[in-house]
């Protein structure tokens, strides 16, 4: 053997002749049956293949892969597995030039059919499973590296490659020599190895061998394989395997609800270890794909009751699946949660809110809740964008008491900084408030001027809330929690003296309202109580805290809180109480109010002679006096009220006006369609047309 690879080196234009003559000795002793010779001229090749390294080499190794393809081609098992080792051996070899026209589809047929091996006898099927998956291995790391050579990734090899390595993954082992070991090896080495392009390629098969073999449920399997995948991709390709789980989910619309489960299931898992930057640029039709099966699955709800179980763990799923918006930065989750905002109706009527599914809207809230317990909120002007935080609170008067109670836990986990929602959760009076640890800092100008500008929404907001009569235990909680949250978190200054305002405007509310149970009465009283409690401690005026507790103390003589009194008190301290005369009945102006809902006025006053001659017979003295007390009325408010209540209401007129000049543009007709309105108006005799209300008395 030195001599032949002495010969071979020295000679390497012989290596071709050397190849041919070895190749007809093995194919007579393959014939013949004579399997020790067939292992000698086995060994030869491999010695000459790992000491020559010519250019002439190529001929070479093409008599010494017809040799291999014998062998794979007996039935003897031994050979089988000599001939694999061989390949292997070849595969570790780097050639110094490539091969153009080498294939190898018979290499890869073979060794996949060898990984499926079905023999009786469990070492010999254990062997050849074992040397089909090393084949495999070798075949990989010759070709993947060559862009010259064979593409394996071509769907035709991974649709072979693939299902094999998964077929041996299914009984799980720890013993290196197991099949299953060296298919998991196998299968991380591939997938380390793909490129962006194809990642499909590999993803894909795995899919289709799911759906054949009914892997997807019970999802162990389906689970380990991604996870495999998820932590073996270069993490910049980790969304395309996410993209992927999302076509194949679409693919599925129509399936068994558990189906998608397991499949949604699956892409929790692998979204789960992608890590913040891999999720790609397309977030947002991530989530479009996923609330688009959200609501598919709402619309076309089963009437079964087995079925619709299924359906709802499906749902929850895909709420579940959502928190991959945990591993993205806080604008981004602030983008998505006014994504899943626009995927509400705008409630311009009560229709429009009807027309939507209970239960959709409950998971979409849900999901708003999903995403925003995992934002850290540093201002409150970037956690709440007006185009987030109007519809939000329009949410919030829902009829619906359990979905209010959700728009609640929502804002409160916006606005606590601090982790005091636990501690304000039931409504209670303390001796001292030192006792529950609360959290409180100072609030910035930033968070202040957000206030001014938007405080009034929250508070109407709240002071509505209130009014309705489907309120439970867990709605007054709620409400609670969240005014106690924007006392602690913003109360300084100017605004604790509106919260002051917001409490004694529920409280006068509770006195004049008719239409409020006395549960309900009895409850705001003690929450109002509650409240204020809160507030004082947080004012740090003594005076102020030593009445609120005397009225808590008071309370079994039916004691309200006195406005006055409260005013003097922050007087006494120096602090304005402008703000705390007004009141929070009238709603706060928001560009998307409604103005075309109006009830009908109802005219009872009796008109006759008599008494249109008694109104111009009339003085003008009282015109007059109303016009004076008008005039001063608004001087007042333009001395003593504060620029940004004036600049609100300047507002409110001019939007106004606005929206009643794009109603009258919008009844203007094309001039086609006035004509033939025209027409058919003039078919109408006069006596049959109808006027408005208000024309007819």
């Amino acid at each position: 053997m030195d001599k032949l690879t002495f010969y071979a080196l020295s000679s390497p234009e012989k290596l071709d002749r050397i190849g041919q003559y070895l190749e007809q000795r093995l194919n007579k002793e393959v014939k013949w049956r004579r399997v020790e010779f067939v292992f000698i001229a086995m060994d030869a090749l491999d010695q000459l293949l790992v000491s020559c390294h010519a250019q002439s080499l190529n001929l070479f190794v093409e008599s010494f892969l017809k040799m291999v393809q014998k062998l794979l081609e007996c039935e003897e098992p031994e050979l089988q597995i000599l001939a694999t080792a061989s390949f292997v051996k070849f595969a570790n070899i780097e050639e110094d030039t490539p091969s153009y026209h080498r294939r190898y589809d018979f290499f890869v047929s073979k060794f996949s059919s060898m990984s499926h091996s079905g023999l009786q006898k469990q070492e010999t099927r254990t062997k050849i499973r074992r040397a089909g998956l090393h084949g495999l291995q070798g075949l990989v790391r010759k070709t993947v590296s060559d862009d010259l050579q064979v593409n394996i990734w071509d769907p035709v090899h991974m649709d072979k490659i693939v299902p094999s390595l998964l077929f041996n993954m299914h009984d799980p082992s720890l013993y290196e020599e197991h099949p299953s070991f060296i298919a998991e090896t196998v299968f991380r080495d591939l997938i380390c190895r793909a490129s962006y392009g194809c990642i499909k390629s590999v993803v894909k098969p795995v899919l289709i061998h799911m759906d054949n073999h009914s892997l997807w449920v019970p999802n162990q399997f389906a689970v380990k394989c991604f996870k495999i995948i998820m932590y073996s991709v270069q993490a910049q390709y980790g969304y395309i395997v996410i993209s992927s789980l999302l076509d194949h989910l679409d693919e599925h619309v129509k399936t068994d609800p558990s189906i998608k489960s397991s499949i949604v299931s699956v892409l929790f898992q692998a979204v789960l270890i992608s890590a913040g930057g891999s999720i790609g640029p397309s977030v947002l039709e991530v989530f479009n794909i996923l609330l688009r099966h959200l609501r598919i699955s709402v619309d076309n709800k089963s009437q079964n009751t087995e079925l619709r179980n299924k359906e709802i763990e499906f749902e929850d799923e895909v709420i579940n699946t959502i928190a991959f918006a945990n591993n993205l930065p806080d604008y981004q989750k602030i983008e998505i949660m006014m994504f899943v905002m626009g995927k509400f109706p705008q409630f311009s009527s009560d229709e429009d809110t009807c027309a939507m599914d209970t239960q959709l809207q409950m998971n979409l809230l849900r999901t708003l809740l999903k995403v925003a317990t995992k934002y850290e909120t540093v201002t409150f002007s970037n956690a709440f964008p007006p185009e987030f935080l109007h519809p939000l609170l329009r949410m919030s008067l829902l009829d619906d008491s359990l979905m209010r109670v959700t728009v609640q836990n929502i804002l409160q986990t916006l606005i606590d900084r601090h982790d005091n929602t636990q501690k304000l959760k039931p409504v209670r009076i303390p001796g001292d408030i030192s006792k529950l640890n609360l959290t409180i800092e100072k609030s910035s100008r930033q968070d202040i001027l957000f206030m001014k500008k938007s405080g009034m929404q929250f508070y109407w907001h709240i002071y509505e809330n209130m009014q309705m009569t489907s309120n439970r235990v867990d709605n007054f909680e709620a409400l609670y929690c969240t005014m106690c949250l924007l006392a602690v978190e913003l109360g300084d200054g100017e605004i604790l003296i509106e919260l002051f305002r917001l409490a004694l405007d529920i409280q006068q509310m509770i006195v004049t309202s008719a239409g409020l149970p006395l549960t309900h009465k009895c409850a705001i009283h003690g929450l109002i109580a509650a409240y204020m409690n809160l507030l004082t401690h947080l004012t740090d005026i003594p005076s102020l805290a030593e009445y609120i507790s005397q009225v808590i103390e008071l309370r079994r003589e039916q004691y309200l809180f006195d406005q006055n009194k409260i005013a003097e008190c922050f007087s006494n301290s120096g602090h304005d109480t402008i703000r705390l005369s007004s009141s929070f009945i009238q709603k706060p102006y928001s560009a998307d109010h409604d103005f075309n809902v109006r009830e009908k006025q109802k005219y009872n006053e009796e008109i006759t002679v008599e008494s249109l001659k008694q109104m111009l017979a009339e003085d003008n003295i009282v015109n007059k006096e109303l016009e004076d007390k008008k005039r001063l009325e608004i001087l007042e408010t333009f001395r003593s009220a504060p620029f940004e209540e004036i600049v609100a209401r300047s507002e409110a007129k001019s939007n106004h006006f606005h929206n009643k000049l794009n109603e009258i543009l919008d009844m203007v007709v094309d001039p086609v369609e006035a004509s033939e309105d025209d027409v058919n108006n003039a078919t109408v005799p006069v006596y049959q047309m109808t006027y408005p209300d208000l024309f007819v008395y």
